[in-house]
């Protein structure tokens, strides 16, 4: 018997178009999410060049409307002087995305004085996401509390980060969060066996009590989120290699697996990939787009089968517990026993079609 999830979202995923299609384009992309069972994409903004202005914005979107399989978004880059613009152009985009620590790219905002326009210009009903670790998160937070506005801090990864996240929110702060799978499965100790170059990842790899003080927390985490960060095996085993894994074909496979473990409840991924994601992003209803999962299937996670032009994955040879086995997108069959059958150009930009939900 089949289990049926709701309208599932990947609320931080890197499709790499354009500027380096060769480890991951709108089409590749979005067929590795419909395999691995999730219906709408948020994409982000550090692309070759950037997406950091309305028209930007609109020859991405024109990409993405020509290629994707799955409903999508794209993400604004906050850039230093581009507070004004990309708040004008907020009901286009996904939201704003503020690299605040090192990562991917060239969007980095190393002055706290290029960050508080944004805090100020940026809608407060449409969500503001920072890459911030550590004191710079404590400083985006506070940031947050002086602008009195909502800020989702992405891909949390340490015990010291989680303990703030908790403080603040228990003093009604608005701040939520999400957390990767990289972070809650994987740890420092596994760097030997991916090799150094393979293990590269933004935020790092934690340590174990890191990795335990997540799950310690679940409660607070608000979303869960792949952090898809594509690049090819001869990039991670170069001399230079990027940080980033791919990850949208086994997150939910990961999930259901600590699911039948016991270690969280299937409304929990539920909450974390459909409830909260709709409520933070302002998502449009999906009644007729859903997931449908063998819960008791188990199986060998294998790049090779899967969608990702990359084309490698932290979890090889990982034994799995949960198979995506049908995924309709809008009363419309996308993906059903392995055969992808969305056409290329079938996924909908979501902010084209609706003004969202929980309109301020």
């Amino acid at each position: 018997m089949l289990t049926r999830l709701p309208a599932l979202t990947d609320v931080h995923v890197h499709l790499r178009e354009p500027g380096a299609t060769h480890k991951e384009d709108w089409g590749s992309g979005t067929a590795a999410a419909l395999a691995g069972g999730i219906t709408t994409v948020l994409a982000m903004p550090n692309t070759n060049p950037a997406i950091n202005s309305s028209a930007a914005l609109t020859e991405g979107l024109a990409l993405a409307a020509a290629k994707s399989r799955c409903d999508y978004a794209l993400f604004l880059g906050g850039g230093a002087a581009n507070a004004a613009g990309a708040a004008a152009a907020a009901q286009d985009a996904a939201g704003l995305k503020l690299y605040l620590d090192q990562t991917y790219g060239d969007l980095k905002l190393d002055d706290m004085r290029d960050w508080q326009p944004h805090f100020a210009a940026w809608p407060h009903a449409w969500p503001l996401c920072a890459h911030a670790e550590g004191k710079t998160m404590a400083a985006a937070i506070l940031l947050s509390a002086l602008h009195d506005r909502p800020l989702h801090i992405c891909h949390v990864s340490t015990a010291e980060e989680i303990a703030l996240i908790r403080a603040a929110k228990e003093r009604g702060l608005k701040i939520t969060c999400e957390v990767c799978p990289h972070h809650l499965f994987l740890c420092e100790d596994d760097i030997p066996s991916l090799g150094a170059g393979r293990a590269e990842v933004r935020p790092r790899l934690a340590s174990k009590a890191d990795q335990q003080a997540l799950w310690d927390n679940l409660d607070i985490i608000d979303c869960f989120a792949s952090d898809h960060a594509p690049h090819t095996l001869e990039e991670k085993d170069g001399q230079n290699p990027p940080p980033g894994y791919p990850g949208l074909e086994t997150m939910l496979p990961l999930l259901l697996t600590a699911a039948a473990e016991g270690r969280l409840m299937l409304d929990d991924i539920i909450a974390r990939l459909h409830t909260n994601p709709t409520r933070i992003f302002r998502l449009p209803p999906q009644s007729e787009t859903y997931t449908e999962v063998d819960l008791n299937a188990k199986y060998e996670i294998r790049a090779a089968e899967g969608q990702t032009r990359c084309g490698w994955t932290p979890f090889e040879g990982w034994q799995v517990r949960g198979r995506v086995i049908n995924v309709v997108l809008r009363g419309q069959p996308a993906y059903r026993d392995g055969r992808l059958l969305a056409a290329p150009g079938s996924g909908r930009n979501i902010r084209n079609h609706t003004g969202g939900q929980n309109d301020a």
